[in-house]
């Protein structure tokens, strides 16, 4: 198995990475973790998605593994979503990155803030 090195500018790993840093791709496998859910439900869930990002996101999700697209044959047609075993992997890590940005947004709004109002002082001189 050939050894990867994400800082490194052919890195496939970096496919992987800037996937993962999606909002969008977060926030589907952290409410997948929870359990298997139908596309409108996930669109419901996860406010602000557009249709067209929700099912291009949910394809890239596929394709790398992270989740199960399974369809029922029942009518109308049941698409559900659920997390796959590597998927599972990064839950942890997913949960922690979207609990610690709920844990800390007010501190990061008062430093953006702060930014701000330095940047616009200095701008105005």
């Amino acid at each position: 198995m050939p050894e990867f090195n994400v800082y490194s500018k052919t890195c496939p790993a970096r496919v992987v990475l800037d996937r993962l840093s999606n909002k969008w791709s977060l926030l589907i496998l952290d409410r997948l973790a929870c359990e298997p859910v139908r596309f409108n439900q996930l669109r419901r869930d996860i406010e602000g998605v557009s249709q067209k990002v929700l099912s291009q996101t949910l394809k890239h999700l596929e394709r790398d593994g992270m989740i199960r697209r399974q369809v029922f044959a029942t009518v109308p047609v049941t698409v559900e979503y659920s997390i796959t075993s590597l998927g599972k992997t990064l839950v942890k890590t997913v949960h922690e990155l979207t609990h610690w940005a709920e844990s800390n947004i007010d501190e990061v709004m008062l430093a953006q803030q702060r930014y701000d109002e330095l940047n616009s002082a200095s701008t105005a001189a």
